[in-house]
């Protein structure tokens, strides 16, 4: 009589709650980061991005119940994530430091090793500059906010300041009439640099002074004062989520002031002084032009 034999299923690994699974793996990766040799901003991250999968999978338990349950469970969940970041208009720097945060919560939480592709990271002279209906749709929004809004993201649009520079503005900084301007940028270093003023920026700085009153100070006031660089941060964001793109922030505005300046004609030398680096360098960055545009200049010389 033969014999048969039966094979013994193992069954899969199974979590009832996944918000309880992630909270395991989340004591289990504090432990690991405790005992590691990384570099203590790099612990702070990885911790602080654990913790907002942790918040996120939370609020969407209901769609990955099988998040901590096996490789595919959690490869799921873990793109969806993915995309919920890249939704919010994260870089992708950002994206791909929460992907490694996440793949070593999995890891030492779960025993299991990821495989979610990573976001592509633009290379160097491809900046995140606007396009020109997005900086229309910018400047209307900042124009409805009120004058003060305006003028600050009229300052960063069209004379590239970096936000600290546009916070230290003092209303002596500006030298403007009908029909020139100049701005006085306190750089880096004690670096000082004038850079002229365009008339768009020249309408709306004037209705800011106006309405704000020709004393001396600080030229953006909040309810406490001199705005800060995050008060600034803070206009350009709720600017942006009127405009319909969340997350602006200042340094997109600068990138957008020098990658027009590059294609209205500017030389790198011009550009370089105008954003006040020091080194051409950083400049060259704006004088490759992303995939896009290289298309849109060869459709138009061989149209």
């Amino acid at each position: 009589m033969a014999r048969t034999t039966t094979a013994r299923v193992l069954p899969l690994r199974t979590w009832l709650d996944p918000t309880a699974a992630v909270e395991g793996a989340l004591a289990a990766l504090h432990r690991h980061l405790d005992r590691c040799a990384l570099a203590a901003n790099t612990i702070k991250a990885y911790r602080a991005r654990a913790r907002a999968y942790a918040a996120w999978l939370g609020q969407h338990a209901g769609e990955h119940p099988d998040a901590f349950v096996d490789q595919v469970g959690a490869e799921a969940a873990v793109t969806a994530w993915r995309r919920h970041l890249t939704a919010t208009k994260a870089s992708p720097a950002t994206v791909n430091q929460a992907l490694a945060a996440a793949d070593l919560l999995y890891e030492v939480g779960a025993g299991l090793r990821l495989k979610v592709k990573r976001a592509r990271v633009p290379r160097p002279g491809e900046p995140e500059a606007l396009t020109p209906k997005e900086q229309g749709a910018v400047e209307r929004a900042a124009d409805r906010r009120g004058a003060r809004d305006a003028g600050i993201v009229a300052t960063l649009l069209y004379t590239g300041a970096r936000v600290q520079e546009c916070a230290r503005l003092d209303v002596n900084d500006l030298a403007i009439t009908a029909r020139t301007g100049t701005i006085r940028l306190h750089g880096k270093g004690d670096e000082v640099r004038q850079v002229p003023v365009p008339a768009p920026a020249r309408d709306r700085l004037t209705a800011w002074t106006r309405h704000r009153g020709a004393e001396p100070g600080p030229l953006w006031i909040g309810q406490r004062g001199r705005l800060t660089a995050s008060g600034i941060t803070q206009v350009v964001l709720a600017v942006g989520a009127d405009a319909g793109l969340p997350a602006l922030r200042p340094h997109r505005l600068r990138h957008t002031y020098a990658t027009r300046l590059r294609q209205g004609g500017a030389d790198s030398a011009q550009v370089q002084a105008l954003l006040g680096h020091a080194s051409l360098d950083t400049t060259a960055r704006y004088f490759r032009a992303g995939v896009a545009e290289q298309a849109a200049v060869v459709e138009r010389i061989f149209d």
